[in-house]
């Protein structure tokens, strides 16, 4: 496959969180997998390389989707009346125990798969559940799709019902055995995957810290999501002084652990104030927050102080798998918390919610999210052709349309410099 090649058409990045770069009628240069460069004129060294030319369509970095559960796929729009708890019991539980099955597995992982491949995500940081095999079967499949994300098998040892809990010894020899697996995959990554405090033992957390020391892999898992939640780790872990610690102290928690951390609504000072010297992720999922009725999480807060952010569609606490949506939701979440919580917390902008979903999140790969050079080139082609108006839109207006209005499909989809459609 082609791996230097270029694409002609209206390219818009963020370089800067906040700071959109808008190139109309521009050659953006792939060479060799990595970004090389944008040019009004393509120059001379590139005159031999094939040339995509998408005309007046919008060329995008792919979008990153930080926080994800790929086996609650199937009753996303289910029990959105719930809180986080009651809506775990009743929702999420249940329907990953059917992935002990290999069959539903690997039917419902198609579903999952074939609907993130035709989106406008490109990479993305997803809970699989605590079954080795389905969650190797879901990293085959993404491999296969060409999709380059973290799939994480999920750990629970307590608090779980008595079909999704595994025993600590059981729960880290198969993390283990799913580690030694996952060498054999090139695109797709293995990540430790606590799924919370109150699913995980001490001795649990203890052994995931050995390994990911032994191993070097990331981390993800859920932080002060919710009040009864936090007062629940309080309870469970009365030693730590915030919940943050509860992983902390096992080394899984930022610095030489890679980790992303998924709502951080109710996150305290001191708790942000760690994240931040650890350089943990925070994964803002705002539609999930409000159909649980976690909160509206502090983003503006979080950009002002230089916390590591991105999005996440956090399906199926999220409705939605797109990743535009998640953007228009922080838009529309942070106006409330402005208007209702706090006057000093301004709205954020288009301009600031692209760069959540692209390079803000995109940092957790690498470099990823950005059209500068070096890059890896990601990046997803959107025709706005179906948006009817008799507004002349400008560039910037023609993208606040497409991520407020279509379908959130693209044209075009490339990730890791290969074109997946």
């Amino acid at each position: 496959m082609e791996r230097t090649f270029a694409l002609k058409g209206n390219v818009i990045y963020t370089p800067v969180c906040g700071q959109l770069e808008l190139r109309s009628g521009s050659y953006l240069v792939c060479e060799e997998g990595v970004v090389a460069g944008i040019f009004d004129a393509l120059p001379e060294r590139y005159q031999d390389i094939p040339v995509e030319d998408f005309g007046e369509k919008l060329i995008l970095p792919g979008l990153i989707d930080l926080h994800v559960h790929a086996s609650q796929y199937a009753y996303r729009g289910l029990g959105m009346d719930m809180e986080l708890l009651d809506w775990l019991e009743h929702n999420a539980f249940p329907e990953e125990s059917h992935f002990a099955d290999p069959d539903y597995a690997r039917r419902a992982y198609e579903i999952f798969t074939e609907q993130l491949k035709y989106s406008a995500t490109t990479r993305a940081c997803i809970f699989a559940t605590i079954h080795r095999p389905a969650t190797l079967m879901l990293m085959e499949q993404l491999e296969q799709a060409g999709l380059p994300c973290f799939v994480g098998k999920v750990n629970m040892d307590r608090n779980s019902p008595d079909t999704l809990r595994e025993t600590t010894e059981e729960s880290l020899s198969e993390t283990r055995r799913w580690l030694e697996e996952s060498s054999d995959f090139h695109m797709v990554r293995p990540i430790l995957t606590p799924r919370f405090t109150p699913s995980c033992t001490d001795e649990l957390m203890d052994g995931l810290g050995v390994l990911q020391r032994e191993f070097g892999v990331a981390m993800q898992s859920h932080l002060s999501e919710n009040r009864s939640e936090i007062q629940w780790v309080s309870e469970l872990c009365p030693d730590t002084h915030f919940y943050g610690e509860s992983y902390s102290r096992f080394g899984l928690f930022g610095e030489g652990c890679p980790t992303v951390m998924a709502h951080c609504v109710w996150s305290e000072e001191e708790e942000r104030r760690l994240m931040k010297n650890n350089g943990v992720f925070i994964a803002h999922c705002p539609q999930s927050n409000m159909n649980v009725s976690s909160g509206i999480a502090p983003v503006r807060t979080f950009l002002r102080e230089g916390q590591r952010v991105g999005l996440g569609s956090d399906v199926a606490g999220g409705a939605h798998l797109s990743i535009f949506r998640a953007m228009t939701d922080a838009i529309q979440c942070s106006k409330l918390r402005w208007r209702l919580v706090d006057q000093g917390d301004s709205a954020l902008t288009m301009a600031e919610a692209l760069y959540l979903a692209t390079k803000g999140g995109g940092a957790f790969f690498g470099k990823v999210g950005s059209f500068e050079p070096g890059y890896e080139f990601d990046a997803i082609v959107m025709d706005d052709a179906g948006l009817p108006t008799t507004r002349v839109c400008t560039l910037d207006e023609r993208l606040e349309r497409v991520v407020y209005l279509s379908d959130g499909r693209p044209f075009a989809k490339y990730a890791a410099g290969k074109r997946l459609f």
